[in-house]
């Protein structure tokens, strides 16, 4: 018998079926550098849940994707993340 996991990614199989596709507005969203943003992330495209709702600094554009700087504890996560997956902070 194959021991069951319990990673922080189980169960994001049913993520992917339960959630409707986004409208055209959310894949043509610009963003400026500097600009702070909250990471919501789309189970369509499956990033590790760990920064889901964390707020960051936009540093670059990298083709279609933005590089977010993100604090996590102490330390300062560099994230490569789809527009899809950041909201604006106000």
């Amino acid at each position: 018998m194959v021991r069951k996991s319990y990673g922080k990614m189980r169960g994001t199989r049913k993520k992917l079926m339960t959630r409707e596709t986004p409208g055209i507005n959310v894949y043509m969203k610009r963003f400026e550098l500097g600009n702070m943003v909250r990471v919501v992330l789309n189970p369509g495209k499956t990033t590790h849940p760990k920064f889901h709702g964390s707020a960051g600094k936009i540093i670059e554009k990298q083709g279609r994707n933005y590089l977010v700087a993100v604090r996590n504890k102490k330390a300062v996560k560099k994230i490569v993340l789809r527009p899809e997956q950041l909201r604006i902070l106000k």
